[in-house]
């Protein structure tokens, strides 16, 4: 038990150093992030190995961050009625035996349902970690504690396509699941021994659980998951039953916004978001979602699917992007109380927009190292975006109110990504059948340079496969390398879409009011609420 000397000096975590608070929660916060992305490099495996597409695959991350966004929202509710700590320890439980779920998946459909009870049980993880280290430092240092939360949050989904990759190649694609389970078991040892519940959770009144308010959050998040997992391989909107689950989605979205608004006590108290920098965060988190997955879950793809590289190596190529996190957090640490934190979120912006147009500049003749120095500017980046964004928007809120609005915002962030991540993969399918028709075009079976080249690789084919298989032979390897040229501009394509998104966030930055100066209280609840 901490002593009274402890108590006095670190009355908000009553008498435990707040840094042992911010490793213990930090610890299943980096786990849940890391999974989110650790997948993404080893989703052709996953593909091959449960008889799927890859387009198919990309369901494995889209459905964990819709089952992720549907807890997010009810987290606050659970954390007041069961306690914060006691809720917290529940959710790295369940998150740790689903991982062993996900890791012995037998087929897609199994592997998708234990993904979903992941996505579940990590969806709380964020948003009560986020509310505890705000709550652990005094206003004047929550930059410092924001950095270090940045950096997991940053530093887990940089890092996830390299550990991913090396487990994939050296054992499987399932000990990427399987290495939540040890982490797992030593969070909950860390949370059990130094997180404790407040006093105003401890004494608090809970009202009843909003089913219904519950319900139409499972319904319209449900139909967005199937509308984005299922909308490219059925024709999007020229499928009956996918309009109709569009309608389902808006109806149920709607009732279920303006329940959240009207209703007193509903799952989620939309309110919050009269404050102008918590809506300004709102609408910058989802795009920084979309750009932040698209980029995680294509560049590992690109490496792998067009230049043939294995797991590991696609996860070692954008891995240097942890260091430009691990560079930037202690420096927009310092920096975020000494310069206006609006120039520091618009600069990250715009830096993530640039490697993205980098990014855009690709060839089929790049090498491991040819986007190092972008790739790792990506992650000193988008440190100076999440920390200024995180305190910005939370810097007028109450620590009462603080987890349902963090709550709100992971879930933005998530449907954001799960968005982007369907919108990045339609878009290389079929911009990539676009160029193919365009190249196509140009290949005029008369042109000296097309016959040329097919007799020499006809020529080269007739010495291993025959002279009567030569010249299909040789027309068959000639399209496959129309199919990755066209490919390649689909990639380049999104790439350049993701900088202009970028560069979008970077404008809204400005909707920010100024910042005021660092130590002045929060603004009441009543006053924010009424």
């Amino acid at each position: 038990m901490p002593t009274a000397a402890a108590r006095a000096r670190y009355p908000l975590t009553q008498g435990v150093n707040p840094w042992l608070v911010t490793v213990s929660v930090m610890l299943p916060t980096f786990m849940e992030v890391l999974d989110t992305a650790i997948a993404s490099v080893a989703l052709p495996y996953i593909a091959g190995s449960v008889s799927a597409s890859n387009s198919e695959a990309t369901w494995v991350l889209t459905s964990y961050l819709v089952a992720n966004a549907v807890i997010l929202p009810a987290s606050n509710w659970f954390a007041l009625r069961f306690g914060r700590k006691r809720f917290l320890l529940s959710c790295i439980i369940i998150f740790t035996i689903a991982s062993f779920f996900c890791g012995a998946a037998p087929s897609l459909g199994v592997l998708l349902l234990a993904r979903v009870m992941q996505g579940a049980g990590g969806g709380a993880l964020q948003p009560l970690s986020q509310s505890i280290l705000l709550e652990s430092f005094p206003l004047e240092k929550r930059s410092m504690s924001m950095a270090a939360y940045g950096l997991g949050i940053v530093l887990a989904p940089v890092l996830g396509p390299t550990l991913g990759g090396w487990l994939t190649d050296t054992f499987s694609w399932r000990y990427a699941f399987y290495i939540n389970i040890p982490v797992g078991i030593l969070a909950v040892i860390l949370v059990s021994r130094f997180v404790h519940d407040p006093p105003y959770i401890k004494n608090a009144k809970v009202s009843p659980f909003d089913n219904i308010g519950f319900g139409l959050l499972i319904v319209w998040s449900g139909c967005l998951q199937v509308v984005l997992d299922k909308g490219q391989e059925d024709d999007w909107f020229g499928a009956l039953w996918i309009r109709w689950a569009t309608a389902a989605l808006l109806t149920t979205l709607a009732l279920w916004l303006w329940r959240c608004w009207k209703k007193p006590g509903s799952l989620v108290d939309l309110r919050v978001l009269k404050d102008r920098n918590f809506r300004t965060g709102c609408l910058l988190i989802f795009m920084l979602g979309m750009c932040l997955y698209i980029t995680i879950s294509i560049l590992p793809l690109y490496y792998q699917e067009i230049l043939g590289y294995t797991a590991f190596t696609a996860g070692m190529v954008v891995g240097p992007r942890g260091i430009g996190s691990l560079i930037g957090s202690p420096v927009i640490g310092i920096l975020a109380t000494r310069v206006d934190q609006r120039k520091l979120m618009s600069l990250g912006f715009v830096g993530f927009g640039l490697c993205a147009l980098v990014f855009g500049s690709i060839n089929l003749s790049i090498g491991p190292t040819t986007l190092l120095i972008a790739i790792t500017v990506t992650g000193f980046a988008l440190s100076f975006v999440f920390v200024p964004m995180a305190t910005l928007m939370m810097s007028t809120i109450p620590n009462q109110a603080i987890g349902n609005a963090t709550g709100l915002s992971n879930m933005l962030r998530n449907i954001g990504g799960s968005i982007g991540i369907s919108m990045a993969t339609t878009a290389i399918i079929r911009r990539a059948a676009l160029h193919q028709n365009d190249i196509g075009a140009h290949l005029d079976p008369s042109n000296p340079m097309l016959q040329q080249k097919t007799q020499r690789m006809a020529s080269y084919l007739g010495h291993h496969i025959g002279p009567q298989a030569s010249q299909p032979g040789a027309l068959g390897q000639l399209y496959g390398q129309l199919v990755q040229q066209a490919t390649m501009f689909a990639y380049i394509d999104v790439f350049r879409w993701t900088a202009l998104l970028s560069f979008l966030c970077a404008a809204c930055v400005w909707l920010f009011r100024k910042p005021k100066k660092q130590g002045l209280p929060p603004i009441n609840a009543h006053e924010l609420f009424h």
